[in-house]
């Protein structure tokens, strides 16, 4: 290729190709572009210093993405999310104690619960709470805290020292961005610190991911990917963003397809609920 691009093309296409591709090397792309290891992680510095990016050792991830409130997340990709929920949901064993983590598809998994199944679930979100409020035979604690209006958490250091008092069975943990190598991190400090007390506590560590959230990473890290026990994916999520979490002994599984209609009628139940 071209080693005479200017600055600005190089990183047009380097965005591009983090689009495409997800994590990019720096001495693959110098290879690519013809310039020197210095030149592309300069390039990768400036991507990441506009939020285009985050840079990872060797490399870089796409940011993780964020979608609004709680509330705004909410109506967005219903039938997928429901479809990820009723899978977590199904593994779970009568009698357990749970951890929900706060997050819109963890929302759904609460209110997939079966009333009468013996389980006590503690949350640092109310909106979770609020969903096991009414089913009989399920044990509800939520966390105090300051309520953080983006995640819809419960946050700071009242809810982690709550939190220190658990060992969930099972944690469902809400992950911003989660690689394989740079592991499972969080848009804000006091997230990380809460999921991380959490996962030293828990029997195991289950997440439910969006495609989006595969081979991204937020600001700061959670915890190592090997830690977790099970992942849960879209029935269509590519097998390559999947594969490297198989490698590293986690239990990979798919949800079902989301029937057509179902999005569109979910989404008016969603703004209904609201």
């Amino acid at each position: 290729m071209d080693a005479h691009l200017l600055t600005g093309q190089r990183q047009t296409m380097i965005r591009e190709r983090l689009a495409r591709e997800g994590r990019v090397l720096a001495a693959d792309l110098a290879e690519t572009f013809a310039v020197s290891e210095d030149t592309i992680r300069r390039d990768l510095r400036e991507l990441a210093a506009r939020g285009e990016c985050l840079r990872v050792y060797g490399g870089a991830l796409p940011f993780a993405p964020r979608a609004g409130t709680l509330s705004q997340r909410r109506d967005q990709a219903v039938a997928r999310k429901l479809r990820l929920a009723e899978r977590v949901a199904a593994g779970i064993m009568p009698g357990s104690t749970l951890f929900i983590d706060a997050g819109s598809t963890n929302l759904l998994v609460a209110e997939r619960l079966a009333p009468g199944s013996g389980l006590t679930v503690a949350t640092n979100a109310p909106a979770i709470a609020c969903a096991l409020q009414d089913k009989q035979g399920i044990a509800t604690v939520l966390l105090g805290g300051r309520l953080h209006g983006e995640s819809g958490a419960c946050l700071g250091s009242q809810t982690l020292r709550e939190a220190e008092r658990l060992r969930p069975t099972v944690l469902i943990l809400g992950a911003c961005g989660l690689d394989a190598g740079a592991g499972i991190t969080a848009h804000h400090l006091e997230e990380a610190e809460l999921k991380g007390s959490l996962m030293e506590r828990a029997g195991e560590v289950w997440v439910a991911a969006t495609t989006d959230k595969l081979a991204t990473a937020a600001s700061f890290t959670v915890a190592p990917a090997r830690r977790l026990a099970r992942l849960v994916v879209e029935y269509d999520c590519p097998e390559p963003l999947v594969s490297p979490f198989a490698a590293l002994g986690v239990a990979c599984e798919r949800a079902e397809a989301p029937d057509a209609m179902e999005g569109p009628r979910l989404r008016r139940a969603a703004r209904h609920a609201a």
